[in-house]
């Protein structure tokens, strides 16, 4: 198999269809409810026209979270609010159904997809479905050493383009992408840092389960460190993913790069899902066409990358609990956005006078 170069990404991925906006937006200028009436609602359903090449824009039924998982050997140095090695509870919440996401999804109906690129555990302790497509156990310090082999990166990439594959086959028309991950956001923080060239002490948040202050210190220096070895990679995407990503992350910027590849809308989480997305976008200029950030969560790393693809939060509640929580929040934003462009009747036309008699 070739190596894999995400920099070919850029000739694959097309924005979505400017003629089918234009569309989009003239038949707005016809429907009964005045323009500018639904605010940013009207901004979604002429994206969502433009994605699917649609005009009236085609309802979004069959939505699906996908979170990707892993474990990050930098939580070792209590960085994060929860312990090191601690995902397979997350993992396990959402498949029991008793996590945040999972409750809000049962809720609207969304199903849940959980891919273990990374978790530290036994893979006999997660469904075979699940653990299937696992890179490594856990990854690795990145303080101090490399998140993952070159070999892993790719086969993380790979992975993740793999999923996107299955889900557009399936007939998945939007995806709520989250992770499940301890120690997630401090890889994060660190290739936004890089790809912004922004210090460690401007993108170190608290995550999502929260840290005191000394815990903030070790963050922030871990992220400095890491942020050494970041910068002599950065000209090569899956150098920079296997330097300070993880299994996870790596697995997320393919999904997000092959999912643009198949027109597949996807509605960005936090810090990590922000990350990826920027990696991804670092690869491929268009591929932010096909995303929306769902939600603020408060985590200055993301504020900054979303800032940098210019896109703009559809929500800001304070979620801050992390797993695509805060994304799925706003699909049925995107769902309103959809219905109300497609069901609003348009204004008559104005009767025509009767022609001359001859």
């Amino acid at each position: 198999m070739s190596r894999l170069n995400l920099d070919d990404f850029s000739d694959l991925i097309e924005r979505p269809d400017s003629g089918t906006r234009r569309d989009a937006e003239e038949r707005r200028e016809r429907l009964t409810v005045p323009p500018g009436a639904l605010g940013r609602l009207d901004e979604l359903g002429e994206w969502l026209s433009a994605a699917q090449g649609a005009v009236p824009v085609r309802p979004v039924e069959r939505a699906r979270v996908v979170l990707f998982a892993g474990d990050h050997g930098v939580a070792g140095l209590d960085v994060s609010g929860r312990p090191a090695g601690g995902t397979y509870e997350l993992v396990r919440g959402v498949l029991d159904g008793s996590s945040p996401v999972a409750v809000l999804a049962r809720r609207t109906g969304v199903p849940v997809r959980v891919v273990d690129a990374g978790v530290d555990c036994d893979p006999e302790l997660l469904p075979a479905d699940v653990v299937r497509h696992r890179v490594r156990r856990g990854s690795g310090r990145i303080d101090v050493e490399d998140a993952l082999t070159p070999e892993e990166a790719e086969q993380a990439v790979r992975l993740g383009m793999a999923v996107a594959d299955e889900e557009a086959d399936s007939g998945t028309d939007l995806v709520v992408l989250g992770d499940l991950s301890v120690g997630g956001t401090t890889p994060a923080s660190t290739l936004i840092a890089a790809l912004c060239g922004t210090d460690a002490s401007v993108v170190t948040g608290r995550g999502g389960a929260g840290i005191d202050d000394l815990a903030w210190m070790r963050k922030c220096a871990a992220i400095r460190d890491a942020l050494r070895r970041a910068r002599p990679v950065l000209g090569d995407q899956l150098e920079l993913l296997a330097a300070v990503g993880g299994a996870d992350l790596a697995a997320t910027t393919g999904f997000l790069l092959q999912s643009a590849v198949r027109r597949m809308p996807v509605i960005l989480d936090g810090v990590v899902s922000a990350a990826c997305a920027l990696v991804a976008q670092r690869a491929a200029f268009r591929a932010p066409d096909w995303w929306l950030a769902g939600q603020v969560s408060g985590e200055p790393a993301q504020a900054k990358a979303l800032d940098r693809m210019a896109l703009n939060p559809l929500l800001d509640h304070g979620v801050t609990v992390g797993e695509g929580t805060g994304a799925l929040l706003a699909l049925p934003l995107v769902q309103a956005a959809a219905a109300f462009a497609a069901e609003l009747p348009e204004k008559p036309l104005p009767e025509q006078p009767p022609a001359d008699e001859a």
